[in-house]
């Protein structure tokens, strides 16, 4: 079994350069699991900038579905696997299932998988629960199923971190 390290905070908090730090810390080569799709000019230009700044030593592996069979396919190539982010991995399943509870038999699944790893990985979510009541239902429900999708995988890690302007603050 390997070390899992879970860390959430809101947008901009600098939990993917911590994340990054961390993953960095186990040597290289590194992968990088990318959930979030270049669905427009702005979010290509994005991906193109984090992939340029990472560098060499990463892998990068676009998955918006599929997490748990990428991670099953970098497990024991790499000295870490970093997943950024299981925010946007569940809204593309929420949208792909247009239910939630699908989605949430597949965060069970990855948070039962991470026992069986022998690569350290490090899981990115947002923290999406902090602000205002949404407006609409669907913006609801999508805050409870990220809540719960954290609650999950943050208790099966064996580390968690929340970061707040760009400081980290251990959890366990």
């Amino acid at each position: 079994m390997s070390k899992t390290i879970f860390i959430s905070g809101g947008a901009r908090s600098g939990k993917s350069r911590l994340a990054e730090k961390l993953a960095e810390s186990f040597g290289e080569p590194l992968c990088y699991i990318a959930t979030g799709e270049a669905r427009d000019g702005e979010m290509a230009e994005r991906i193109a900038n984090h992939r340029q700044k990472r560098g060499n030593a990463w892998q990068t592996v676009e998955e918006p579905l599929q997490l748990l069979e990428a991670i099953r396919e970098a497990n024991g190539c790499y000295q870490a696997i970093l997943v950024d982010c299981i925010t946007l991995w569940i809204t593309n399943l929420l949208f792909h299932h247009d239910a939630v509870e699908p989605v949430l038999v597949e965060v069970k699944a990855l948070a039962e998988l991470l026992h069986a790893l022998k690569t350290p990985l490090i899981l990115v979510s947002n923290e999406v629960g902090m602000g205002i009541v949404p407006e609409n239902a669907l913006a609801r429900s999508f805050r409870d199923l990220a809540g719960q999708a954290n609650q999950i995988l943050a208790e099966a890690a064996d580390e968690a971190y929340i970061t707040i302007s760009g400081i980290p603050l251990k959890l366990k």
